[in-house]
């Protein structure tokens, strides 16, 4: 139960956290958030890799991915992107 309204809390103070936030900011933080979950997947298949050469191409695949969405969310923010 302690963990549940802990979980519960933490999401109602992100809700309050976004109110304050335009909707260009709001845009440009879920294209983090989606990046960092899609890196981590990256390389979470990197660590089960079988062979070096495929966990270092998963490694890079991760690297490209979240640069390019630093790179989106940075164009969001610049007003480059919609």
């Amino acid at each position: 139960m302690k963990k549940i309204v802990t979980i519960a809390a933490a999401a109602a103070f992100a809700a309050l956290g976004a109110c304050n936030q335009t909707a260009t900011e709001n845009k440009a933080e879920n294209v983090e958030a989606a990046t960092d979950n899609a890196v981590e997947n990256i390389e979470d298949m990197a660590d089960n890799a079988t062979t070096d050469a495929a966990e270092d191409a998963l490694d890079n695949r991760a690297e490209a991915v979240e640069e390019a969405g630093e790179n989106k969310a940075e164009a969001i923010r610049e007003g480059n992107v919609q």
